[in-house]
């Protein structure tokens, strides 16, 4: 029941340090994903780590408001797809995140292709946002 409480905001939040600390960990990661992404594809530019800190701020802004809503109205295909059509949100989420990005004047972000390389970029930020996620959690066990 622990888990379950803690998901839906049941239980106790932890303090405001705790929690800002959480964000720019998280922020953080995110980053570090972006910019993996663009690194890896050609299709994917940006000019400026600002570009990166604030595409990650827009995507982490989304993946917290829009992603658990978007989850749960989405269960049932989720279920039937074994989990895969997280996948579809997530590049889901990356495009609203590059649309976003397009109207901010200080960002310099683009995906070339809506397909193929929205597709790989999301595919990428994901698989590197939860590798990353496992390295932090792994050094918060260690401590």
């Amino acid at each position: 029941m622990g888990p379950f409480r803690t998901a839906f905001g049941l239980a106790p939040a932890p303090n405001p340090v705790g929690r800002l600390v959480a964000f720019l960990i998280e922020w953080a990661l995110l980053a570090v994903a972006v910019w993996v992404a663009a690194f890896v594809l050609s299709g994917v530019t940006y000019e400026g780590w600002e570009s990166i800190a604030l595409v990650a701020l827009i995507l982490g802004l989304l993946n917290a408001i829009l992603k658990p809503i978007l989850t749960l109205l989405t269960l049932p295909i989720t279920m039937l797809t074994l989990g895969l059509f997280v996948l579809v949100i997530n590049i889901g989420l990356f495009w609203l995140t590059d649309l976003l990005a397009a109207e901010v004047d200080r960002i310099q972000f683009e995906i070339a292709t809506f397909f193929w390389d929205l597709v790989l970029a999301a595919l990428i930020v994901t698989i590197v946002r939860w590798g990353l996620g496992m390295l932090v959690k792994m050094q918060r066990l260690a401590l």
